[in-house]
Parts: structure tokens; sequence; C-alpha cells
């Protein structure tokens, strides 16, 4: 976040085994020369293969983490996965750090920058479940081009932390918005900010390409396999100039502008770490990537139960600290303004949510003949293919690469009638700061069930513009029983359009379905018993939907994303939620099982209900009993649900599982 009066959110660095880099003055290797150069998107390329986990997450301000990443970094931290944290800029803002009662002194941007670290490793030491005031070890380390950052590690019970400071300046007397001014302008340079009582002395300058060489190698020395970072294309979000300063935004969208600088610099040098690593024909790197909305949590109805908010909230509190805590550290014991009860009591309740920038289940997951499940993800920014080793064995195969990257997170698929599959993304076309920034749909068709596929092909964008077409929300598809496939995704508008691939495989154009209300991202399709096409979608107000394109009688509100299966009643569905700030299972029609959680909800008939539960264990309730998975590698985002009663996800460790309760 950009305002110093909240904290933000929290992220840890760690390295694990002889693949993880040492701290004490490492060297990152030096990314690709030629800085135009992207992976080649062709399939066929070898995969990385490893079992260890590492998360890795990239933040605009010390407390980005807490705000936007939590509860997932939390759960992944408490599994024991290490985790290493990238905050871009120093968080030194205005250099005030006050609250009611306290003396006013002079703006100090480099006490405040250091206090806000402090509130760091408070909040940190605490999470590893340490004496919030642990010593940390605090070191310089050497990034690509000789460039100084301060790394901050502790090591607790097993588990690892380490925090990486690059210190870029949050405003310049050239630049209000510095950072954003670097993303998009190829000649702009910044200086680092030097923060108080830290170990970096030197001050060193960065322009766009250097940045991207630095986030490169780190990525390079650490190779997570699981990355957080922010939202790169945030909603449009029009208000007056009053409601946007008050708000914290930048104008026009619903963030920060750091927060979508520092997103988009992190996809750059995801893409660059992939160039890197293929160049000559190496393997892809095994990595999932999951982003993060930020100031989005101001305007939607909140997601998250009492018991998982007042577990995220906790963990801001030490990182907000407070001015009569004796931390040792002289500039300041956090950043005051977010301690105590303030993050539940700030307006724009960004604590209160968490929501991803592409909220899709993962992997899409096919039966094959001979009844072997296939997995597909994303996986080093390309799909890749795990098939069952046997049907229902639950072990994998080694994975096969699709290509087609650069990708965002989400997966569509949809079976044809002839048992042949497609499978939908989002392509990052073009990622740059000086104009050329695009994204579009692409998709996959199986030239025979169970078989490879054809090369990808692009579907364009339901928005003409590149700007607004950077807005498009995660693709979810059916198949109707005429064989017609219908393709749908959130628009700029944050509405919905659909495409509609005929029988004979050709594509109609993009159309918006009839505007009803603002939506939230996460739609929700399926075909009832009489062969109607149904489209829902949470909106402001209600729980909005279309049958066969038209709209119809809107359910309940939600506090997000919703599951349906078909039903005899008169709406022909029956959908699950949940209500905003509430945990509790609902249903539009009939009692609803006792499936408390949050997050994503998958459903089939009879009814069998896939989610998460409120310590972000997965869950599953069919014939009438409640089952927990309590063992295996830790789930990664939201599992699918498939043959009934079966729950595929992906792990930290970039690879598939199975449950079978």
């Amino acid at each position: 976040m950009d305002d110093s009066r909240v904290a933000r959110r929290t992220v840890f660095a760690a390295a694990a085994g002889p693949a993880a880099a040492a701290i004490a003055g490492f060297r990152l290797p030096e990314p690709p020369a030629d800085p135009a150069r992207r992976a080649d998107p062709a399939p066929g390329r070898p995969s990385a293969t490893g079992r260890r986990a590492l998360l890795m997450q990239f933040t605009a301000h010390p407390d980005d983490d807490l705000y936007f990443m939590n509860p997932d970094t939390q759960r992944l931290l408490d599994a024991g996965v290490p985790i290493v944290s990238v905050f871009m800029t120093a968080g030194e803002h205005t250099g005030k750090n006050w609250i009611k009662g306290m003396s006013v002194t002079p703006p100090d941007k480099a006490a405040y920058s250091s206090a806000r670290r402090q509130g760091l490793r408070q909040a940190y030491a605490d999470a590893l479940g340490a004496d919030k005031f642990t010593a940390w070890d605090r070191r310089v380390t050497t990034l690509a081009g000789g460039r100084g950052a301060e790394v901050n590690t502790l090591v607790h019970r097993g588990r690892r932390v380490e925090l990486v400071f690059l210190n870029l300046p949050m405003h310049t007397p050239r630049r209000y918005m510095a950072v954003p001014a670097l993303w998009k302008e190829p000649a702009f340079e910044l200086q680092t900010h030097l923060s108080a009582d830290s170990p970096v002395t030197r001050a060193d300058s960065y322009d766009h390409e250097q940045l991207i060489e630095v986030l490169a190698g780190l990525l390079a020395a650490y190779r997570p396999t699981v990355v957080h970072t922010l939202d790169p294309d945030p909603d449009i979000q029009i208000s007056d100039e009053a409601t946007r300063k008050s708000d914290s935004e930048q104008p026009g969208y619903s963030d920060h502008g750091d927060h979508t600088a520092v997103a988009s610099f992190t996809w750059a040098a995801l893409l660059r770490w992939v160039a890197a690593a293929t160049a000559g024909g190496g393997a892809v790197p095994a990595f999932t990537v999951s982003a993060f909305r930020g100031y989005y949590n101001r305007h939607w109805p909140k997601n998250l139960p009492p018991g998982v908010l007042a577990e995220k909230a906790a963990h801001l509190v030490p990182y907000g600290g407070d001015p009569t805590w004796d931390c040792g550290n002289p500039s300041g014991c956090g950043d005051y303004s977010v301690g105590g009860d303030r993050p539940l009591t700030n307006r724009k309740g960004w604590v209160r949510s968490t929501h991803y920038r592409w909220p899709a289940p993962a992997p899409a997951v096919a039966e094959e003949p001979g009844g072997r499940l296939a997995a597909y993800a994303v996986l080093g920014l390309r799909v890749v293919r795990w098939r069952e080793t046997a049907r229902a064995s639950g072990r994998w195969a080694k994975s096969e690469d699709l290509g087609g990257g650069p990708l965002a997170p989400a997966l569509a698929s949809a079976s044809l009638p002839d048992g042949r599959l497609l499978l939908f993304g989002i392509r990052f076309a073009a990622l740059s700061g000086q104009g050329d920034n695009r994204r579009e749909l692409v998709f996959l068709e199986q030239r025979f069930p169970g078989g490879p596929f054809l090369a990808w092909q692009g579907l364009g964008n339901p928005d003409r513009s590149d700007d607004r077409g950077r807005r498009i929300g995660a693709p979810v598809a059916v198949t109707a029983p005429d064989g017609r496939v219908h393709l749908f995704v959130r628009n700029a508008d944050k509405g919905v359009s659909t495409r509609v691939r005929a029988a004979d495989g050709s594509w109609r154009p993009w159309q918006p379905l009839a505007a009803q209300e603002e939506l939230q991202d996460g739609l929700t399709a399926l075909v009832d018993a009489t062969g109607r096409v149904h489209v829902l979608a949470a909106g402001r107000t209600a729980v909005r939907r279309w049958v066969d394109g038209v709209p119809a009688a809107p359910f309940p509100l939600a506090g997000g994303p919703v599951a349906a299966v078909p039903d005899p009643g008169p709406d022909r569905v029956r959908v699950f939620y949940r209500a905003p700030a509430d945990g509790l299972l609902r249903a539009t029609t009939g009692p609803a099982p006792d499936f408390e959680g949050y997050g994503l909800l998958s459903a089939a008939p009879g009814p069998v209900l896939l989610g998460r539960d409120p310590g972000h264990r997965v869950q599953l309730y069919g014939d009438g009993r409640l089952h927990t998975r309590t063992q295996g590698v830790v789930p990664v985002g939201d599992a699918v649900l498939v043959r009934g009663a079966t729950a595929v996800g992906l792990g930290a460790d970039a690879r598939p599982w199975v449950w079978r309760p």
C-alpha cells in the first residue's frame, strides 16, 4: 500500500537445502543480454524437477503481504515452506510515524523506513511462533550490476523467513509516484533511499531494465516453486479526485500505483527468468503464480469469515507495533498507525478480504479413455499436462510441456461431444511499460481424445483497446448438448462477455451479456437438465445470472464466487454460496450442509462439495459426511472436483495431488 497510515502485508524470504542461495554475499547471475527476448511459446520443453518447495513474494511496500496475501502466506509458513519476501520500495512515504498521544516531531523518512522494517521483523517473528523482538541476522547482499540490498533472516524451529529490501523510493522531487514512472519511462532513473540503522550505506541507481535484471536474478538464485505478487491489471475505477485521494488510489484504477508497477515489473522478471533458463534448450522452471488484488478489497462485499479475519488482522498488530515498546530499534518499533485495532477499524477495510486476480480452481482435469485422469496447469508461465500412471492410481507420470506462454495462472477447459478437450488461457501478448501492454484469450484444441494438441490459437479480447483489454478476468467454459462451446469472461466494464464456438468449430464474435450491475470476477457456468446454459456472478447487491444469455432473477448477495448444480426446481439450478463476512454455507433451495470455510467452492450433484475450511485445509462433503484432508503436500490456491468425489489440486512443490476421501 502507499498510504503510510495503514500497514499492508508482510512477506517471507527463505532458502531451503542446497538449492537455496547463501545469503552472505551471494552473487546473482546476469540475465539475458537481449532485453527483448522472451521464452519460446512452442511446446516440448523439458520441465525442471524436484520436490523442494519455496515461496517468493514481491510487494511494493512493507505490509502489502499482510494486507493482501495473507492468510495464504501464513498457511504455507505453517506447513514449513520457507519464504523469501522482496520489498521493492523503502516505504518511507512522508516520513511521519505518529499516532494520537505522541509528541509531534519533524518528518524523518529514513527513520520511518527503519521503523516499518522493524515492524516486519516483529510480524514475521510472531508468525514463526518466536518472540516478536527476536534478533534477526541482518546483512548486505550483492545483486545484479553490483547493487546492494539489505537481507534479514530468521530461522525458528526449522522454519525460515528472509526479507529482502531493494530500497527504491516511493517519491522523488521529479515524480511523486516514483516506481510507476520507472515502469513507464525508459530513460527515468531512481536513486535508492537509505534506511536508518541499515547495513546498506551506499545508494544505487536503477532504470527500468536494471530493475527487471535484478528481479530476474533473484528468481534465478532462489528458484521458487510458488510466487506471490500483486495485481498488474487492476479494475477501472472512476471517482472524483477527493474520493480517489482519500482511498489512496491511482487515477482511474482501483489500486495504488506502486502496486500496479511492482506487479508489472514482477511479471516482466518472471518472463525474463523463464527466457534465460530455457535459452539453449534448458528446462522450464517449475513454479506457480498467485496474483492478489489490492485496494479492490475496498469496493466489494467482504469475503473472510470472522475467525479467519481475526487471525489475519492479528498478524498486522506486531507490524504496527507501539511507541511504548522497547524493541531495540532507535528509529521506532513499527508502523504505529497500523497497530492495535486499527486494521479492523480502518474504513477502507483492506484486511477484510483476500482476492486472487484470476480466481479459478487448478488444475483443469479431464478423464481420458481408459479412465486415467489428466491434469493441466500453468507452470513456469506455460501449460503442462500430467497423466495418472493408471486409473485411480493417484500417481502422476512425468509432466509434458504444452507451451503457450507467457500465461496468467487461470486455465479453463471444456470437453467436446466426441471427447476431445479444449483448454483456454490468458496470454500476456505484450508486457511493457512503454505503451505496449496487451492481453488475449488463447486456446488449445485436442487432436483426438487423450491425444496431442493442435497449435495454440488466439481468440482476441472482448475489449478493443489494450488498456481496457488488460482487465479481462478468468475464463470459464461449458459445452451445451447441441455441441456449442460457450466461453465467458469478466470484461473491463465489470460485466460478462461471451464467445461461442459452433459445432463445426467456427467462432462467433465476442458479445457482451445484458448489463445488470458491476460484478466480481470468478464466474460460474453450467448446463441444466433441459440443456440451457446458466452463468452466475457475485455482484454488489446480489448474485446475478443469465440463462441462455438472457438476464434471470437474481440470487441473494454472496461474498465471492458461487457453486451450482442442476436442480429440478423452478430455477433449474441450486446455488451454494456464502454471505459476505460469513463462513457458513447457504443454498438457494433446501438446507445447506455444514460446510464452514472460505474461498472458491466446487459442487457436483448429490450434492458433493469441495472447498477450504477456516484453517485453509481442503474439505469435501459427500454422502452426508464431511472429510478433511490432513496429510500430503500443502495446497496452493483452490482444488477442483472431479468424478463426483475426487479432489485434484496443486501443491507448494509445483506438482499435482489427488485426494479420494
